[in-house]
């Protein structure tokens, strides 16, 4: 799932636009906060950033434009990096309104929970949350639709999620909340959005195809490049997670 065989960044973004308009989002707005220092973008950020006690005060958009801000250009870039690692795979299978759904529905949930349990005077911002909500939706996937997902898959996602979870509660300055309820929140919403979809394949392309049930030959150019990437798959999963650790690593940073 976690295989990027896209030839160009066009590509990528034909293949996966949510995850790429949220990366731009991401980038965009800490260009325009912090490194350009634009007026209207501190006034979006001191719009946007949760603040249990703004939220208190009626503010409740509050409870999802944190996921779109972000401290510094590390944060930024790691919680980008982070759904570029975890992303593709499920707008693939969810497609653009199911993977938005649990995103911001995760992301949602972290912030209520952020409310709930920590101090008004508590402000916090990032990604974070959302993104534990997509290891949710893969530990559902791994306990009630093994089918959905591979064995390497599965163990590279279990490595990655046990570190995190680790890591969220030994570092210093981490919004517990959101990642725990945000895993959560993720997990509640999978079984809502898988069902009717399929397995996920790093050489699906949304062009036109041909299919035999219409009676067409399907032709896929990389036929004979899957039965050598197979076995490739296999050997790279301590590669994709030491990949995946680190991304989460610098995620768990800069909170």
């Amino acid at each position: 799932m976690f295989i990027r065989n896209e030839r160009s960044v066009k590509e990528f973004m034909e293949l996966y636009p949510v995850v790429s308009i949220l990366v731009i989002i991401h980038l965009g707005l800490w260009l325009i906060i912090n490194a350009l220092q634009l007026p209207f973008g501190l006034m979006i950020r001191d719009l946007g950033v949760g603040v249990n006690f703004l939220i208190a005060q009626g503010e409740y958009w509050r409870l999802i434009t944190p996921v779109f801000l972000h401290g510094d250009l590390m944060h930024a870039l790691f919680n980008s990096f982070s759904l570029v690692l975890f992303g593709p795979a499920l707008e693939q299978m969810l497609g653009k309104g199911k993977f938005l759904f649990a995103y911001f529905g995760a992301a949602f949930i972290a912030n209520v929970a952020t409310f709930l349990f920590e101090p008004l005077g508590y402000a916090h911002l990032g990604a974070s949350g959302a993104i534990f909500g997509l290891f949710g939706v893969y530990v559902f996937m791994i306990s009630f639709r093994k089918h959905l997902i591979d064995e390497g898959s599965a163990q590279i996602v279990t490595t990655i999620f046990i570190i995190g979870l680790i890591m969220t509660f030994i570092r210093p300055n981490i919004n517990i909340q959101a990642h725990i309820f945000g895993f959560i929140g993720g997990f509640l919403i999978a079984p809502l959005i898988l069902n009717n979809v399929r397995p996920y394949s790093p050489w699906r392309r949304p062009r036109r195809t041909y299919d035999y049930d219409d009676g067409e030959i399907q032709f896929d150019p990389n036929r004979w490049q899957k039965r050598r990437l197979i076995p490739d798959k296999v050997r790279k999963n301590w590669l994709w997670i030491i990949i995946g650790v680190l991304a989460l690593l610098g995620l768990l940073s800069r909170l």
